[in-house]
């Protein structure tokens, strides 16, 4: 199917540098796209056609409704509508224009962003779980600054566990608050990012805005607030049990984390994974989940995380089983495991029936 339609003022701005983002189009609805004079030429299947004609008059449309793309977003847009047929350009720019992020605007780049973004507007309690540089906790403190300056909450709480990253700090210098302040600078980051520094300030003096150790969490009730547990990774059964509790009328509470990043001492099992299992069949809460597709940072930080998830597939395919476990001794089941495997070779059967027991 082919088809011409007109050019609309200011449509130029829709292309992108060196028309990106007409490759994009191209690439992702499978189309041919023909720049002439006075019109463009779509070509391509019927379905796909009409979805890029869609895309050029939502933009038009847009356009001419006063709404203004700031850095990247048109981009990041393109591709979240391709990713999901469902979805319009028109669509997405509506509905990040109906939440305020104080001085940034804040537009999902990626199917699973969005998919977080509506789950933390229509669940009480989400987990975010994903690799590093997924937006994580920037889009959960947008949330909660939506919520703050619409008024929908009083106070914003943000709470990480205080572990060091695989090397032991020692003892620091200073107040209370100094001390722990190095394990929450991620947190004011991204308010001082969102927010004029004044502001951040006032509401930081004020406790609107209180940034705490999720130690302090214990014994209080969190009623009106917005609350963030950023590196759940690295709670323990407990502090994840003592945090999900905490929740009082009206809040609201996200969970984010990264579970191939747990820095527990002594091999503790992760709050997080343990939550992940119990909870994943509580109605009212939900969980977003990110691959390393969703990565927003420098493009080699996704090759990255890629390449060290290989490297762990691998690792895992060729470790070999403990020395209990290839004499065919582990929790008495060797005989049962000859006769399973026809008097063959116990270790294979055993293999077997350690990964299926874990």
């Amino acid at each position: 199917m082919k088809k011409s339609i007109e050019i609309s003022p200011n449509i130029a701005t829709l292309f992108g540098t060196r028309d990106e983002n007409l490759r994009l189009l191209e690439d992702g609805l499978n189309i041919n796209i023909d720049l002439r004079s006075d019109s463009i030429d779509l070509e391509g299947a019927p379905r796909d056609v009409a979805r890029a004609e869609q895309v050029f008059a939502d933009y038009d449309h847009l356009q001419r409704a006063g709404f203004t793309f700031n850095n990247g977003d048109l981009g990041s847009m393109l591709r979240v509508l391709l990713a999901d047929p469902r979805t319009t350009l028109r669509a997405l720019a509506e509905a990040g224009r109906q939440r305020s992020f104080g001085r940034r605007t804040v537009q999902p780049k990626s199917v699973n962003q969005r998919r977080y973004l509506e789950a933390i507007e229509s669940h009480d309690m989400v987990f975010g779980i994903g690799p590093a540089g997924t937006g994580k906790t920037y889009l959960a403190v947008a949330m909660a600054i939506s919520a703050l300056l619409a008024k929908r909450v009083n106070r914003i709480i943000l709470a990480r566990p205080a572990v060091e990253a695989g090397e032991r700090l020692g003892f620091l210098p200073g107040t209370l608050q100094d001390k722990i302040d190095p394990y929450l600078r991620p947190l004011y980051d991204a308010l001082y990012d969102m927010l004029e520094p004044e502001k951040v300030d006032r509401y930081l003096e004020k406790s609107v805005i209180e940034i705490a150790p999720i130690a302090f969490m214990r014994g209080r009730t969190l009623n009106d607030s917005f609350v963030i547990l950023d590196e759940a990774q690295n709670t323990t059964s407990e502090q994840m049990k003592m945090f999900v509790t905490r929740l009082g009328f009206n809040s609201k509470a996200v969970i984010t984390g990264d579970v191939t990043q747990i820095d527990l001492p002594n091999a503790k099992r992760s709050g997080l994974l343990e939550a992940a299992d119990i909870l994943k069949h509580v109605e009212g809460l939900a969980f977003a989940y990110f691959d390393d597709s969703d990565v927003v940072r420098h493009h080699l930080v996704q090759r990255i995380i890629r390449a060290y998830d290989e490297h762990k597939s691998r690792v895992e395919g060729e470790e070999p089983l403990p020395d209990t476990q290839a004499n065919g001794k582990a929790n008495g089941t060797e005989s049962a495991l000859v006769k399973k495997n026809g008097g063959g070779d116990k270790n294979v059967g055993l293999a077997s029936e350690v990964e299926t027991s874990e």
